[in-house]
């Protein structure tokens, strides 16, 4: 081929970008992104198919670098969506367990709530039940001896079911169910072992002979000095007196 009929290696590559319709068409461009310009020969540029800014006609330099800006922009806006994403879900995560806490505190109070209302009211129908019972056995007909089983259903009828058996306890260390007995050496006497014995009488007069007498005695006083006759007997088993 004739010198002034040879075509250039830049003269062909440059045909071959000018006929493509997309960047991609055209390979890498280096120094798009970041501005810089190749410092490599013409025949190194050939070699690794890299493609210059340069080499791109002038008509086409404007639509490279837009696309190019516009990959960047693309980039960035999808960077800064998953950072605004990862924010609100934080702000989810945390404004969700403020809720759960504040929901479990609410619970909480609700339940101690309820538990002290179920408290209150069987309080009251123990005293209720006290009180009624208390009216049943004042109209015990008095005899002249009672056995043991006679004085535990006069029992029965004063002390709450819950209680009865803290209360049967008591009685079975202090006497063993006997009203009339009698400490030797220091006095007490009846069913509690009350000292002195007419303590008693501050419910009635015939409490020497009238289990009854002894027995509303006998709950007055572990209702009023420990609350109630299981109190009076976790004392008693701890210090062995009441």
């Amino acid at each position: 081929m004739l010198e002034g009929n040879r075509v250039s290696r830049i003269s062909v590559r440059g045909f071959a970008v000018a006929s493509a319709t997309a960047v991609t068409a055209v390979g890498s461009v280096v120094g798009v992104a970041s501005g810089s310009t190749a410092q490599n020969n013409d025949a190194e540029a050939t070699a690794s198919g890299t493609t210059l800014l340069a080499d791109i006609p002038a008509g086409q330099q404007a639509q490279v670098q837009t696309a190019s800006l516009t990959q960047q922009a693309d980039a960035q806006a999808i960077a800064a969506d998953a950072g605004a994403k990862k924010v609100a879900e934080e702000a989810a995560r945390k404004a969700a367990a403020e809720t759960a806490v504040a929901k479990k505190k609410e619970a909480d109070e609700a339940a101690k709530k309820a538990e002290q209302e179920a408290k209150e009211r069987e309080e009251a129908k123990e005293k209720a039940s006290r009180d009624a019972a208390r009216t049943d056995i004042s109209t015990t007909t008095v005899q002249s001896s009672y056995t043991t089983a006679e004085i535990q259903a006069m029992a029965r009828q004063a002390v709450p079911s819950g209680q009865f058996q803290c209360f049967s306890n008591i009685v079975d260390h202090e006497s063993s169910w006997n009203y009339k007995a009698v400490n030797a050496s220091s006095g007490a006497y009846g069913l509690f072992q009350a000292l002195p014995a007419s303590k008693y009488s501050s419910v009635g007069s015939d409490w020497q002979t009238n289990p009854a007498t002894q027995i509303k005695w006998g709950l007055n006083y572990m209702n009023e000095r420990y609350g109630s006759p299981c109190d009076a007997w976790a004392f008693w088993q701890a210090n062995q007196w009441y």
